[in-house]
């Protein structure tokens, strides 16, 4: 009869959380890239235009990086103060910025040449914006509680809004009407301004004794609803039906810092000071996902083309997360869709119908062919027995023992083959005759997995052996005493535990039989 390998026991083990497709996604997000600058990163915005260069802004600079490098490829330091907000235009051609003089400044992003200067306000400017559908016209916010649209050929004011009674720290222009500004203040409000009335059409928020200052507001693409952050809430209100809250919702512990959509509107990212940033499905506004960072996050950008995720942090590190796209995502959509017409082809009149396509080579290996009445015979290798299978086929227990005892054998295999010594009447046989040093790996494995409910029984039979053969001669190596007062220390402790989770079972029994009897 031939020789019959240890059969390894397979333990039920707990199914593991299963990721979602979503958190999936997200996860493809890794590989972080951690540049550290000199001062609290205050804000980042990607370019709409190709190649979706980035703006840092940090202390009295705005950097922009290039996203397939994270290296800087320009450096804006015109600044006399701390610089804010620095805003590339939706054709990647001009940055504007403030700073904490209250100066915006308009620079050529190659040249880094200085074109514009608006000089009106008072105070810091925290935030400057492009419009994205009037190129010619920057936003500015300032401490002075002022809103300002400015003509950038002209240099001029367009219209200044002074509603707001506080700063002025968040604002946007929409992205469905050039005449829509949303802005969000430390007046605890979020004011929707209209530039044709030059009036303030729409006030949200605000009306309670306790109101927190606004951080953040976002508007969605089409213009009808927007979102704002006091504190740790977000709310979402309803701009078509006059401002009213829809919902207020609180998934962070702290402050939240900074919005952003993804290439869709999808999905919202909020960032916080809490060190987090969860992702919302807008549909259900439920999170679907959540990042940890090293410390506070001040603002967050994602690309356009959803492959960046960059956050600026209150200790001066920017942290820029990377997805590889897949290869349908990456293709330049204008040239596939050239190459795909078969433009080529049809110019050469057909001739040429394979031009530009590749050729795939099959996985699957051909079969061999021969003569139809040719008899192949074929040949089953052996399959090679484990180390500790040999050693027990030529009957060495101690050695095919001390084989599993090693430290990259995992505990399955090693108690597997301790059962197949019990059945063959020879574990007494592999425990005998070891010295101080062979005897220490049995102990250890014996400590680590005492309490281990897969292997505690026959732990305990395999200690109860050991300690019978080896009483006699305890006391004579410091190292082999220490180990069996772990191991006793261990068991001790496992039978209080044990007797603590059978008081804790007879009192829920208790508490469970009372409300049965309760309810019937």
């Amino acid at each position: 009869m031939d020789y019959q390998p240890v059969v390894v026991q397979r333990h039920a083990r707990p199914a593991a959380a299963k990721h979602s497709p979503e958190s999936r996604y997200w996860r493809q997000f890794k590989h972080p890239v951690f540049i550290k600058e000199y001062a609290p990163v205050t804000s980042i915005q990607f370019s709409p235009s190709k190649p979706h260069r980035y703006a840092v802004t940090a202390a009295t600079r705005v950097q922009i990086y290039a996203p397939r490098t994270q290296k800087v490829t320009k450096t804006i330091s015109r600044f006399k103060d701390v610089a804010r907000s620095g805003n590339i235009r939706p054709d990647g051609k001009l940055v504007v910025a403030g700073d904490d003089t209250g100066l915006v400044q308009v620079f050529d992003i190659n040249s880094r040449a200085i074109l514009r200067t608006l000089d009106s306000h008072k105070q810091p400017v925290h935030v400057t914006k492009f419009s994205a559908l009037a190129p010619t016209q920057v936003l500015s916010c300032s401490d002075d509680t002022t809103v300002k649209l400015w003509d950038v050929p002209s240099q001029a004011e367009i219209v200044t809004f002074h509603a707001h009674t506080d700063y002025v720290r968040s604002g946007e222009v929409s992205t469905s009407n050039p005449h829509l500004i949303l802005t969000g203040s430390y007046d605890a409000t979020m004011r929707l301004f209209d530039t044709r009335t030059s009036q303030c059409e729409m006030i949200m928020g605000g009306d309670t004794s306790n109101a927190v200052p606004v951080e953040q507001v976002k508007m969605f693409p089409s213009g009808t609803m927007a979102l704002s952050t006091a504190g740790p809430i977000l709310r979402l209100w309803d701009l078509v039906a006059g401002g009213r809250c829809l919902r207020a919702f609180s998934n962070h512990q702290k402050t939240i810092t900074s919005l952003a959509f993804d290439g869709s509107a999808g999905r919202l990212l909020t960032g916080s000071l809490d060190h987090m940033v969860k992702v919302y499905d807008v549909g259900s506004y439920k999170v679907v996902h959540t990042m940890r960072y090293p410390a506070p996050v001040l603002c967050l950008a994602i690309s356009p083309d959803e492959t960046h995720i960059a956050a600026g942090m209150s200790d001066g590190t920017l942290s820029v997360r990377r997805r590889q796209p897949k290869a349908s995502e990456g293709a330049d959509q204008p040239f596939a869709a050239a190459l795909k017409s078969g433009a080529f082809e049809t110019f050469l009149g057909g001739t040429l119908p394979a031009i530009g396509q590749g050729r795939t080579k099959s996985k699957i290996k051909p079969k061999p062919t021969g003569d139809v009445n040719e008899l192949r015979i074929e040949s089953r290798r052996a399959k090679r027995l484990k180390e500790y299978d040999r050693l027990l086929k030529g009957f060495k227990y101690s050695a095919a023992l001390d084989s599993v005892l090693r430290k990259n054998i995992p505990p399955t295999t090693t108690f597997s083959l301790v059962q197949e010594l019990i059945h063959r009447d020879g574990l007494r046989s592999a425990l005998a005759g070891r010295d101080d040093v062979l005897l220490e790996p049995v102990l250890r494995l014996l400590v680590k997995h005492v309490t281990d409910p897969r292997f505690g029984e026959m732990v305990c039979d395999v200690s109860s052996l050991v300690i019978e053969m080896y009483t006699p001669v305890l006391g004579q190596s410091p190292l082999i005493d220490s180990l069996f007062m772990r191991l006793r220390k261990k068991v001790l402790a496992e039978i209080r535990f044990q007797r603590e989770l059978v008081k804790t079972k007879g009192a829920l029994e208790m508490i469970f039989a009372s409300a049965t009897l309760a309810a019937a």
